[in-house]
């Protein structure tokens, strides 16, 4: 019987998306509940699983082709066996792909993107080290190797029999250049920063938070915390979350969306927190934040990034939220005015953590200080309210004992 494997059914907020790595060939044997085929969508990659075991007959939409809700990808004869033992798993038919299994006998994992650039340099698939799902080899990974390829190239000498050339003469090696799309992902994620900046009165104001209680406190009590909580270890993004929650309680405005000439105020608190993966920046939300103790807060946040890491992360768990923190100082960011996450009308921006000499009743003193940003809707929010949100973010965390007592 045959049996059709349709595309999963797609939200409102995704219109489409793009068929990204098929994993089985036509007339190769699958097993029911097996990956077959991976769809990119502006959000999230998406698999889709065999629904019975046989053979599959007939692809319908190839690597690269823009798909919709329930559209048809492919046929499964259900029952049937493959006339002839096939290859294991390997992405979708390309010429480069079938060159290196015949080279060396095991057909690479790899995305479109990453055969392409194989291709274009005549690499050998297998050299290139891997960093993606399953073993798979990405672009990052192909570009990384060929910058690594061409170094020691840039930089040989000039044979020692060689006369010395002028300096402005010098070779200065390939000068290579290498096109490639965005991702989906990425794409969107362009594509929504620059309307944040067309369509919003967008504003930011800064402060600095003396970080000195908040370390103290989580030097005291990480061990234990991390004892009593089965491993989840005590982190900063657990003081952030919950500051943002109770400063948003005292500032509903902060908390609000806006919707054509509507403003809606959220009687709850979601919040995303901004986490770089390797397809681009994804905003995974923390749902009933202040219903959330620490653990769970970290827990919920360490998910999160394993998820993304992995090209795990459903479009429910991205979908929403009222409030944004971006977290700039994982990478050494300084300083930063980070960019609205519409409809949300604020989003706050964490930055990296550094000694710095301050003034305390008269004293010098050296305190971890962390320059804080919000970015907010200035068609929304007063630039008092904004001062004030900001500045009862960094009272809480400087008295940490506030946010627990809710004061």
């Amino acid at each position: 019987m045959a049996i059709e494997i349709k595309a999963p059914t797609l939200p409102e907020s995704v219109p489409d998306g793009t068929i990204a790595t098929w994993y089985k060939k036509e007339g190769q044997q699958v097993a029911r509940d097996e990956l077959i085929v991976d769809i990119e969508t502006d959000k999230v990659l998406l698999e889709v699983v065999a629904p019975a075991d046989g053979v599959l007959k007939s692809i319908h939409k190839g690597e690269g082709a823009t798909i919709l809700s329930n559209e048809v990808l492919a046929v499964i004869e259900e029952g049937a066996s493959a006339a002839a033992p096939e290859p294991a798993a390997a992405p979708a038919k390309g010429p480069a792909a079938s060159e290196e299994a015949d080279n060396s006998g095991v057909e690479v994992l790899m995305s479109p993107a990453a055969r392409k650039l194989i291709e274009e340099n005549k690499l050998d698939p297998n050299s290139v080290p891997s960093t993606g799902k399953d073993g798979r080899v990405t672009k990052e990974d192909v570009i990384n190797f060929i910058g690594g390829a061409k170094a020691p190239a840039e930089t040989k000498p000039a044979a020692a029999a060689a006369p010395a050339a002028p300096a402005a003469a010098a070779p200065q090696g390939p000068r290579t250049e290498q096109r490639v799309p965005m991702t989906r992902l990425r794409a969107k994620v362009a594509e929504r920063l620059l309307q944040a900046t067309q369509s919003t009165a967008m504003l930011t104001t800064f402060n600095e938070v003396n970080m000195k209680e908040v370390m103290d406190l989580r030097s005291k009590y990480k061990d234990l915390f991390e004892k009593k909580h089965n491993g989840v270890r005590l982190g900063f993004m657990s003081f952030f979350v919950r500051a943002a929650v109770e400063a948003l309680k005292r500032f509903p405005a902060v908390n609000a969306s806006i919707d054509g000439n509507d403003i809606i105020y959220h009687g709850y608190q979601d919040i995303g927190v901004a986490v770089s993966s390797p397809r681009g920046l994804v905003v995974p939300v923390l749902r009933d934040a202040d219903a959330l103790g620490f653990a769970e807060i970290e827990k919920s946040i360490s998910d999160y990034g394993v998820k993304a890491r992995d090209g795990k992360l459903s479009i429910e768990e991205m979908t929403g939220g009222t409030f944004t923190i971006s977290n700039g100082g994982v990478f050494g960011s300084l300083l930063s005015t980070p960019i609205l996450n519409p409809p949300q009308t604020a989003i706050l921006g964490m930055h990296k953590i550094q000694e710095r000499p301050m003034a305390v009743n008269g004293e010098v003193k050296i305190l971890p200080m962390m320059y804080l940003a919000l970015s907010y809707d200035h068609r929304m929010i007063d630039g008092k309210e904004a001062v004030q949100f900001l500045v009862t973010i960094k009272e809480l965390l400087e008295d940490p004992a506030r946010i627990f007592l809710e004061v």
